[in-house]
């Protein structure tokens, strides 16, 4: 189609500008979207067309990929319709039915989480600035819950450090604002002694979290701060950040946190999206249940 290519360039510009979607997603969008251009050349999008489209994804994509790029082509179709450069939505007739297989959270066990924390302290001196801002970027994510880009896009406005809390205010997807709010003693003296550090740092960037070139941190930067340490504390085990908020989300749930108000710290819309970590906790559940009921102690023979 010959103006397909403007109309997504249009596209993501009213996402960005006046939808006001992440970054992440309009990357997203931007990806799923050339694709879809790709596939569809010079034929018209038509229904035929998108169960084509449909296969080719099943051909090449699991089913979590395939119903995202799904996902982005209806809101783009949906869009050119109310704009009135598609006479008729054709992914209104499509039926299509994908079975993603629901992924259980993977989760750090509390020992893993205190080594890495432990090999990042044990390498700290006044003199390696670099080293404290390791432990910061650690100790938050596991104490927050936050996304990764939500962490390195803290900035001095946003991070609120007080005498005895410190109030951090998150964007989140779709620019959805919430507080995360800690108060633990050692997250306060830290984080107090790294905006010390890094002052002229914070100052001149806006950002809390700094590479060494003087530059605001970067999610990948973010994960090489936790592969340095991951190996020494559990060889052979791939942690990333998001691994972090999982652990965080279940390790409240396990302590009994009513599950509404990890749906607030985790600044997931809808509850069902939370629900997911009932699902890690129904095996502790299950764990605990074999180890400490007083039928696992008896044995009885047929």
């Amino acid at each position: 189609m010959q103006n397909l290519s403007d109309w997504i360039r249009d596209y993501i510009e009213v996402c960005t500008c006046e939808k006001n979607l992440s970054l992440n997603t309009v990357r997203a969008y931007q990806i799923d979207l050339k694709q879809f251009e790709a596939f569809t050349g010079a034929h018209t999008i038509d229904l035929e067309l998108l169960n084509q489209y449909v296969k080719y994804l099943n051909s090449r994509y699991a089913p979590r990929s395939v119903k995202r790029k799904l996902a982005s082509v209806s809101a783009f179709l949906r869009e050119l319709e109310i704009n009135g450069k598609l006479p008729d939505d054709p992914f209104k007739k499509l039926h299509v039915n994908i079975h993603a297989p629901k992924q259980i959270p993977r989760i750090i066990p509390e020992q893993t989480v205190k080594d890495i924390l432990q090999s990042a302290y044990d390498v700290y001196a006044p003199n390696r600035k670099e080293s404290l801002r390791d432990i910061l970027v650690l100790e938050l994510l596991f104490s927050t819950g936050l996304r990764v880009s939500e962490l390195c896009n803290q900035t001095a406005e946003s991070f609120q450090l007080g005498a005895s809390s410190l109030r951090l205010l998150v964007y989140g997807k779709g620019r959805k604002e919430r507080v995360v709010e800690i108060s633990t003693d050692e997250l306060i003296c830290l984080a107090k002694k790294y905006c010390e550090a890094y002052s002229a740092e914070i100052k001149l960037t806006g950002k809390i979290l700094i590479n060494r070139r003087n530059r605001p941190l970067t999610p990948q930067s973010v994960r090489r701060i936790i592969d340095r340490y991951t190996p020494k504390a559990r060889e052979g085990i791939h942690i990333t950040p998001h691994m972090f908020r999982h652990t965080f989300a279940t390790s409240l749930l396990e302590a009994g946190m009513d599950i509404r108000y990890i749906q607030s710290l985790l600044g997931h819309s809808s509850i069902s999206t939370t629900q997911i970590y009932t699902h890690v906790t129904t095996h502790q559940q299950t764990k605990l249940l074999a180890e400490m009921h007083p039928r696992g102690k008896m044995s009885f023979a047929l």
